[in-house]
């Protein structure tokens, strides 16, 4: 496995090693020992798969408390993934990580607690998975709005995305309580 440091220390990218020969492809999407030697938790105690069509922008997503570490990933299709650090008191808050993940490209992102993430699809359609090291907690759920000029993402979208509700009444990062946000202390230990 080939794994990619990102400007923002303990956000990697991850290129697992696949086989393939004219019938297909193997690759392992997770060992536990093989991630644990990057860094990466053995705690992920929930996958969940999304379906999505192109123009669709899930996040800025995190909980807390009970945060979430995701390992992140696009079985078909292709997105613009993205991780935000919200951590009060991180030498990189409000700063992001974006790539492109894909079925054909079978990149990873690990997004560590403290992180918002989110997507947007732009294929045709995406199957999304994501392993997560909490299981999810909706009371504590905060949304950050997907286009914070604080943040200044770079979407790569053609048209206006299509939101869910909860996304589209998503709070500017500065108007969230300090308390509603991780520390970066308490996540370093996280």
């Amino acid at each position: 496995m080939n794994v990619i440091a990102t400007e923002i220390p303990g956000v990697l990218i991850l290129e697992p090693r696949v086989f393939g020969d004219d019938r297909g492809f193997f690759m392992e999407t997770y060992q536990r020992d093989r991630y644990l030697e990057h860094g990466i938790t053995d705690g992920l105690v929930q996958d969940n798969l999304s379906y999505s069509r192109r123009g669709v922008l899930r996040g800025l997503h995190l909980q807390w408390p009970y945060p979430q570490a995701k390992l992140v990933q696009v079985f078909s299709g292709e997105v613009f993934d993205v991780a935000v650090d919200v951590r009060r008191g991180s030498p990189t808050f409000g700063r992001w990580v974006g790539l492109l993940l894909s079925g054909e490209n079978k990149r990873q992102l690990w997004v560590p607690t403290g992180f918002a993430h989110g997507f947007c699809v732009i294929s045709s359609e995406a199957l999304f998975a994501y392993k997560c090291s909490e299981f999810y907690h909706p009371e504590t759920e905060l949304s950050v709005r997907w286009d914070d000029p604080d943040i200044g993402i770079d979407w790569p979208l053609e048209v206006e995305p299509d939101l869910s509700s909860k996304d589209v009444e998503a709070a500017l990062l500065r108007d969230i309580s300090a308390d509603r946000l991780p520390s970066y202390a308490e996540t370093a230990s996280a």
